[in-house]
């Protein structure tokens, strides 16, 4: 790619007048050679087509649809990036778990007083969107714990949500706590806890 690359260069800048005589037709036969070369075609076959990741097969034809509409290379290319994001969040978004572990103290009344909740994943904006629909607001006793050891904070969304979990909680009258961040989780969410939307 890289020889092809400065050969091209070299015919575009030191030899244009000379390749500007070589017919048009003799040059789209030699593209659609170079093409035919450079295509992968056991990609598209309806036999790798279906052992493929549907998200992937996708991005393949978000591209090829936009730079052949568009004409352009590089706004296909753009689109197809822009699609593996979208299909990349969209995946890691269900990796996140919330696991309720058990009680932690019971009061003198043999009343369950605390309720812990392991939290594991990555959380961005994505997978921390689900996040606040995890806990049970009404039925969970007044204290609440929230670890967080199996989790990381990557983004100001999920202080949002944790902060949004915690007012949910305090509207109910009972107290949360949120233990385990590591460091960087941890720094996140002491700069941006309760100064996001939906903060308490």
């Amino acid at each position: 790619t890289f020889l092809a690359g400065v050969f091209l260069l070299i015919l575009v800048v030191g030899l244009g007048d000379v390749v500007a005589l070589i017919p048009m037709a003799a040059l789209v036969a030699v593209m659609i050679m170079v093409s035919v070369g450079t295509m992968d075609w056991h990609s598209i076959a309806p036999k790798t087509l279906r052992r493929m990741p549907i998200a992937e097969t996708l991005v393949m034809l978000v591209t090829v649809v936009v730079t052949v509409a568009s004409h352009n290379l590089a706004y296909g290319v753009i689109a197809g990036v822009l699609t593996a994001m979208v299909a990349f969040a969209h995946r890691v978004a269900h990796f996140t778990e919330v696991e309720k572990i058990g009680d932690a103290d019971i009061d003198h009344d043999g009343d369950v007083d605390t309720r812990v909740y392991k939290v594991r994943g990555e959380l961005f904006f994505a997978s921390s969107n689900d996040l606040i629909y995890q806990f049970d607001y009404v039925d969970d006793p007044r204290n609440v714990v929230i670890d967080m050891s199996g989790a990381q904070i990557w983004d100001a969304s999920t202080v949002a949500t944790l902060d949004a979990i915690t007012t949910k909680y305090e509207s109910k009258g009972k107290n949360v706590e949120i233990v385990g961040l590591n460091e960087a989780s941890e720094q996140r969410h002491v700069r941006l806890s309760g100064y996001l939307a939906g903060g308490h």
